[in-house]
């Protein structure tokens, strides 16, 4: 009898299933929906797809030891946001799955970081921009409430976002009730309009 593999279970199995949820969330996205407001102010639907995009390059060539080829803020997206979105997924994936990831130390924009803090960022960075694009979209049910009340969880048992909260980051926290979905509380926590 064959056995099904075994999935990564911790941060990198958590990075898996943000990365299988946001690629059911982008697949859902329309070419009309790509200039939708998001509940990031400053930033469109094609906005945050880009930036989520750039980030997994970014973070694979780091682990990696390579040069990702671009900026954060260029253009990674081009003609086809899907595809794109599918081909850092697959990288990204691969990059977190090497056997030192999480004792490396990853060279980001917020410094040199210890790998399992570096992949808690990105975590961060997956989860709360995926649902980001699940509410511009109006499909909040495509969001992974899990995912969401697990990270708003590893957040608090790291200290929060307060060192963080700074425009362009994470502005300040929004009341909303403590009864709210997972995924609206998470939005809130990290300073998003709702």
């Amino acid at each position: 009898m064959e056995t099904a593999p075994t999935r990564p279970v911790g941060v990198i199995g958590q990075i898996d299933r943000a990365l299988d949820t946001a690629e059911v969330i982008v697949a859902a996205i329309t070419a009309e929906q790509l200039t939708a407001a998001t509940p990031c102010r400053e930033w469109d639907v094609r906005a945050v797809l880009n930036h989520l995009v750039g980030g997994m390059h970014l973070f694979a060539a780091a682990l990696s030891g390579m040069d990702a080829g671009a900026g954060h803020d260029d253009d990674w997206l081009s003609s086809d946001p899907q595809g794109a979105f599918g081909a850092a997924a697959e990288i990204d994936r691969a990059a977190w799955h090497r056997p030192d990831a999480l004792e490396a130390t990853v060279e980001i924009g917020l410094g040199a970081l210890p790998g399992h803090f570096a992949a808690a960022v990105h975590l961060t960075e997956l989860v709360v921009h995926g649902v980001d694009l699940a509410v511009a979209i109006d499909r909040p049910d495509l969001a992974d409430d899990q995912l969401c009340a697990d990270l708003l969880t590893l957040m608090a048992e790291q200290g929060g976002l307060d060192a963080f909260r700074k425009p362009g980051m994470f502005d300040a926290a929004v009341e909303i009730a403590a009864d709210a979905p997972a995924h609206r509380r998470l939005l809130a926590y990290a300073g998003r309009v709702q």
